[in-house]
């Protein structure tokens, strides 16, 4: 059997990461969240994702990891706009580029 080392996932882009990089990389990916959402027309820019609270800790003393990557998960997927034309979902700079090839379906 093979054993994967503990992954965790990022509260903002939904990746996972080892329990290591993942201090450094959310900070990074924080900033670049930033600077994307500013760029984006004020109807489509997205409140600050904020960092689930997980205080589910293990008789271990450990956090149990499952709940907290389920809470990260969650928060990421929370951060996608819905297409107002076919209801799919997207990240907000991503629905702009959709939106120029997203057709209504013709009725029969």
């Amino acid at each position: 059997m093979i054993r994967h080392p503990p992954t965790v996932v990022c509260y903002i882009c939904g990746r996972e990461y080892g329990t290591k990089s993942i201090s450094i990389h959310e900070p990074q990916c924080l900033k670049k969240w930033h600077n994307e959402n500013n760029l984006l027309p004020k109807e489509l820019r997205r409140p600050e994702p904020k960092k689930a609270e997980v205080r589910t800790i293990t008789a271990k003393g450990f956090y149990d990891l499952n709940a907290l990557n389920e809470a990260a998960w969650t928060s990421a997927q929370s951060q996608l706009v819905p297409c107002n034309i076919c209801g799919r979902t997207f990240l907000p700079d991503r629905l702009i580029v959709h939106q120029r090839s997203c057709k209504p379906k013709a009725a029969k």
